[in-house]
């Protein structure tokens, strides 16, 4: 919590929590749930400034604040939440070009959103595999974002940005989030005193491509996509996991060391041979497993009859749903989850 606040790396004096007691730190933030964001104190030029003030100008648009808002942006024109609408994310593009419902709120109330990183599904036929996306050197992320207020509902909510994925990362999906890189990206981002969008701004969200925020991707467990379970191993590379690929490959490299070990035998072992042969248990079957593109086998105890041996393999399903710019109809189910973070938008 307190990593979150300080957003170190960043350069941003956050002075405050507004609703700091609404959000519980999770592994697995979904839709519609509690997430913090910063932002201005004042999302325009504040009354002072516009009375002449310029003092009183200078001071409030240089301090920041953390909000904790839903992650769901209702509009402010909005008389009540509309479930049937996917506004988690929305399109660079659609910014840029002056199209969706977002034109209204984009010079006015942006915000920047600190996370460890985001989950993203890799599809390869009927398989889906997660993955977990974060900065190499350990330090917090932050997205662009969007946020508005709404009366009736007395809630603060917000979005983030997507942009088309970088080469780098596009055999993971097509879309990618709009990140701050530093400092003098954070400021420009946040600065909504002029009350307007700029060429500026329209430069800064577009895919990333910049070596200065280096980032690395691995595959995470399936259970990342359960709203509702929560566990730090979320966040870990599968094949670090106690019960995962590298312990696996380390327990067979053990067992055929030992087994390619010559034995020195003794003078009665050579009439015995044959009969110890012909009584000895049958050897461990293999199964072979595969998880996405990786993978491994696994030894099972040896049954008393031959069993029929078959191919397995973990596949995870995105419970997400896909998320768009412009509003339109969920497809049947429950609310998307954050794994399906960037799937279609409109």
């Amino acid at each position: 919590r307190n990593e979150i606040q300080q957003v170190p790396g960043y350069g941003v004096d956050v002075d405050e929590w507004v609703d700091e007691e609404e959000f519980i730190p999770r592994y697995n933030i979904a839709p519609r749930t509690n997430a913090p964001v910063i932002r201005r104190q004042n999302g325009g030029p504040s009354e002072d400034a516009q009375s002449g003030s310029s003092d009183a100008a200078s001071s409030q648009s240089t301090k920041y604040i953390m909000q904790t808002m839903k992650w769901g942006l209702i509009p402010h024109w909005s008389k009540f939440e509309n479930t049937s609408l996917n506004t988690i994310n929305a399109r660079a593009e659609n910014l840029i070009e002056g199209h969706g419902m977002w034109t209204s709120i984009k010079g006015k109330k942006r915000c920047a959103i600190p996370c460890q990183g985001y989950y993203e599904w890799q599809t390869k036929g009927k398989h889906k595999q997660p993955f977990f996306t974060k900065r190499s050197d350990g330090q917090l992320l932050l997205m662009a974002g969007l946020y508005d207020s709404v009366v009736l509902e007395g809630a603060t909510t917000g979005l983030c940005l997507s942009a088309n994925a970088n080469r780098d990362f596009s055999w993971l999906h097509d879309r990618q989030p709009v990140f701050l890189k530093n400092h003098d990206e954070v400021e420009q981002w946040l600065d909504t005193t002029s009350q307007t969008w700029t060429a500026q701004l329209a430069k800064m969200v577009q895919p990333l491509n910049d070596s200065t925020l280096p980032l690395e991707c691995y595959a995470v467990p399936s259970d990342v996509g359960k709203i509702g379970k929560e566990s730090p191993t979320f966040i870990e590379p599968v094949a670090k996991r106690k019960d995962g690929l590298e312990a696996m490959f380390s327990k067979q490299a053990a067992k055929a060391t030992a087994a390619t070990q010559p034995s020195t035998p003794t003078p009665s072992s050579h009439k015995r041979k044959k009969k110890d042969i012909s009584s000895s248990p049958p050897s461990a079957h293999i199964v072979k497993q595969e998880v996405s593109d990786v993978s491994f086998q696994s030894e099972l105890p040896p049954p008393e009859k031959k069993p029929k041996v078959e191919e397995t393999s973990w596949s995870a399903k995105g419970k997400g749903k896909q998320a768009s710019d412009s509003p339109r109809k969920n497809s049947k189910g429950g609310n998307p989850t954050i794994t399906s973070f960037f799937k279609k938008e409109g």
